[in-house]
């Protein structure tokens, strides 16, 4: 929660200079970070059986926010926080 505060301080502080501050905020992804939960198949069905989709996400999923965030698709978004997480949020 602190992450998401930070980016909505300094969005409007830096939002003058026409510096934007977003937040990407995932959820269970395959990476090597998060082996332990996905190398598993019991672990990682009770990890991802509370979440809508019931799957773990794929880097590229994330990486996709992220290009968003950069190109001038996203120019108008500042003080955000971009949940990624398969609707586990929302569950």
């Amino acid at each position: 929660a602190a992450d998401m505060q930070l980016s909505r301080n300094l969005a409007v502080e830096y939002g003058s200079s026409n510096i934007r501050v977003n937040c990407i905020a995932p959820g269970l992804i395959k990476t090597y970070f998060a082996k332990a939960l996905w190398d598993n198949p019991d672990i990682l069905e009770r990890s991802t059986a509370g979440a809508p989709l019931k799957r773990i996400g794929m880097p590229d999923e994330i990486a996709g926010a992220a290009v968003f965030l950069a190109s001038p698709a996203g120019a108008f978004m500042t003080g955000q926080t971009m949940v990624i997480d398969g609707g586990a949020t929302a569950a």
